[in-house]
């Protein structure tokens, strides 16, 4: 597979709108150069060729095996997939100008000489205003509404080994769009979702009864101190989604509670003493249950292992069991640095397969994705990933399970809960339970 080390920054905002607006003064007069005549035809004719990064057709399977129509953005993908970009008149009809002559007029057929500030528009206009049209920078070629000679509206843009096509502000990618690239060293990458001023946030989810949401539970869902709360079972039903960020819920929240993780150990010594019964209510109430470990930087891998094992059910259609992976970045430093952390997360990951015979979750937050989780190529290939992310946006990498938020509530518990949703839909959860749930 072809690797393409691109500039992910430089493509996204294109260049400054100062460079844009301030070109070095052009001599005034001169006809269009034959070069740029020749080369105005060729960048066009890149916008209808494939443009796709070898090695996307594994990106958009995942992605069509995660979504459906109701997701934002589906159609658009969709159509990119079978090959539809965007178009543009035969470049001999369109007008053609160097920014450097931008005052107030546009002279139809003539240009001045490009230099190496300046760059080259062809399009189409009304009125002296630019419509529509491409341009031809030092970074690559852009395709689609502008204001000004700025970026602005619905466009493409094509650099070395990367698209995108979405909406523009003021020559940021700002709004929903889809962006395909190859990083050196890894295989080409498919976003889809919204940009906010040239950065990428992610994509924001559709709540609907059509998504599958779960639980995860511990000691702190039974009551604090004196104060005890039993779990009403058969009122379980999650009716918030948290209060620490707008959450795009179509219609009313109110969802059935379609699986449950429970806090089973912790480090080498500690229990949660409501494990046992909370796992029983679950199986009798026909929901699927995992059990997660939380570990600790203190003790060794085995040894945690060991006690996860020792107070954990391990039954026939469980799911995967979880390894619970929260430290910060002074922890990770005090306790030997993260290639000593992953050695021993590695030692629990391969212990507990060992006993259940299925490949355990690692439940992660997306600093810990961002900083370390490029250390280990393996882990990241090998096991399923459970996030932790309170923002709107849906977490930019492959996932099993999303938490969304820490704070939502369910019919049933008292007090807050945390809220996950399953990355895909009814099928796909059939069939993740299927293949991934203990045999």
């Amino acid at each position: 597979m072809k690797k393409v080390l691109i500039s992910i920054i430089s493509p996204l905002l294109l260049l400054s709108a100062s460079t844009y607006l301030l070109p070095r003064p052009a001599h005034q007069g001169m006809q269009l150069s034959a070069a740029i005549r020749q080369t105005i035809p060729a960048h066009a004719d890149t916008l209808t060729k494939d443009t796709i990064p070898a090695g996307l057709d594994d990106e958009f399977r995942y992605y069509f095996d995660r979504h459906n129509v109701m997701d934002e953005g589906y159609e658009i993908v969709a159509a990119f997939a079978n090959g539809k970009r965007l178009s543009i008149e035969p470049a001999r009809r369109l007008t053609v100008w160097n920014v450097g002559t931008w005052r107030n007029r546009i002279h139809e057929g003539t240009a001045l000489a490009v230099d190496t500030a300046g760059f080259t528009i062809v399009g189409t206009y009304d009125a002296d205003t630019i419509k529509t049209g491409l341009r031809i920078d030092t970074l690559g070629t852009y395709l689609g509404d502008f204001r000004g000679t700025s970026a602005h509206g619905h466009g493409a843009y094509i650099a070395d080994g990367s698209y995108f096509e979405g909406h523009w502000v003021d020559n940021a990618r700002d709004g929903f769009g889809i962006q395909l690239f190859t990083l050196a060293g890894e295989d080409a990458r498919l976003q889809v979702g919204e940009w906010k001023k040239g950065r990428f946030w992610g994509e924001r989810m559709k709540y609907t009864s059509e998504r599958i949401y779960g639980i995860d539970i511990a000691r702190y869902q039974h009551g604090k101190g004196r104060h005890k709360f039993p779990i009403n079972w058969k009122q379980l039903g999650i009716n918030y989604l948290g209060r620490k960020t707008h959450k795009n819920v179509h219609g009313k929240a109110d969802y059935p509670v379609s699986f449950i993780f429970i806090k089973s150990t912790e480090g080498i010594s500690i229990t949660n003493k409501y494990y046992a019964n909370d796992y029983a209510q679950a199986r009798k109430h026909h929901i699927p249950i995992g059990a997660y470990h939380f570990f600790s930087l203190k003790s060794s891998g085995a040894a945690q292992a060991q006690h996860f094992i020792k107070h954990t059910k391990f039954l026939k259609g469980d799911l995967p069991p979880v390894l619970d992976v929260e430290p910060s970045d002074a922890q990770i430093a005090a306790a030997g640095g993260p290639e000593k952390m992953f050695r021993q997360i590695r030692v629990w990951l391969r212990m507990v397969k060992a006993r259940c015979g299925v490949s355990p979750i690692l439940y992660i937050n997306q600093m810990f994705i961002n900083k370390y989780f490029g250390m280990v190529p393996d882990i990241k290939r090998d096991y399923d990933v459970w996030i932790a992310r309170y923002g709107e946006y849906k977490p930019d990498v492959r996932l099993a399970f999303w938490q969304l938020c820490s704070d939502g509530r369910v019919k049933g518990i008292t007090g807050d809960v945390d809220i996950n949703v399953f990355n895909g839909y009814k099928s796909q959860f059939d069939q993740f339970v299927a293949q991934k749930s203990i045999k």
